[in-house]
């Protein structure tokens, strides 16, 4: 990112993963300067991913607007449901929320190992390409880079978000002094075959970038309720009906649902 202006970084000063977006509310948060980047004003803190976004925009920046926000390089994948569960992710979508671009990046390899060093063009690639083009508002951008192999990554897909899931199941073993604990253990199971989703994209050697939003309304749901549940108590007088119902759909609730 230094390639492309000037850097500030916030970060949490320990592991994030699976901490999706959660942010702290029960005790302080701490902020310390870091000496890890040479020339970058870059902070260590004691919260989660959100809780960096948050602190640096009402804290750090104050009143100097990011252009961009980029969160990662995550070392493991994102794609598909993982997105929910991502700390990586969570950052560049709190980013959206207070209306700054924002793209998470993410590496599929969790190798101890893992070679990062073919991503970089393609990372600063990306983010050129959002400060010159844009990113819609309310969006943040899910990039996953396939891992490093002896084939060169093919190019860009923009996708949707495969329908995958975790089939899990939690293993009970016992510690020194007898007591049960549970590890979750589980494999990932992609039920979409459609050409056209972030998973597709990763097993062809493409990197991956779905647009995500902070709607999480299932308009296709809305007109399925309104039509057959009972909104009401029993012997509970029906509400006056509104004379003209407000429409249901993305462009009248919201920002885009890409998969309504």
């Amino acid at each position: 990112m230094q390639r492309l202006g000037e850097v500030v970084v916030v970060a949490p000063n320990s592991p994030q993963s699976g901490m999706g977006h959660a942010i702290t509310l029960g005790e302080p948060l701490r902020l310390d300067h870091s000496r890890r980047f040479e020339g970058v004003e870059a902070y260590e803190c004691s919260g989660t991913p959100a809780d960096c976004v948050k602190v640096a925009k009402h804290h750090v920046l104050k009143d100097r607007p990011a252009d961009l926000v980029v969160s990662g390089v995550n070392h493991g994948s994102n794609s598909s449901v993982n997105v929910l569960y991502s700390g990586t992710m969570s950052a560049a979508i709190e980013a959206a929320i207070e209306g700054m671009p924002a793209i998470g990046f993410s590496l599929c390899d969790y190798a101890s190992d893992a070679d990062f060093s073919h991503a970089e063009p393609w990372i600063e690639h990306i983010a050129r390409q959002a400060l010159a083009n844009g990113i819609p508002a309310g969006t943040a951008l899910n990039v996953n880079i396939p891992k490093k192999s002896d084939d060169p990554i093919a190019g860009i897909r923009l996708c949707r978000q495969a329908r995958a899931k975790w089939q899990e199941e939690f293993d009970m073993r016992h510690d020194p002094y007898k007591r049960p604990y549970y590890w979750l253990m589980g494999n990932f199971v992609n039920l979409d075959h459609g050409d056209d989703t972030d998973e597709w994209a990763l097993a062809h050697n493409f990197i991956s970038i779905v647009p995500c939003q902070y709607d999480l309304t299932a308009y296709h749901g809305l007109p399925h309720m309104n039509q057959s549940w009972e909104l009401q108590l029993p012997g509970q007088p029906a509400p006056a009906v509104p004379t003209k119902p407000h429409p249901v759909g993305p462009e009248n609730y919201g920002p885009a649902n890409p998969n309504g």
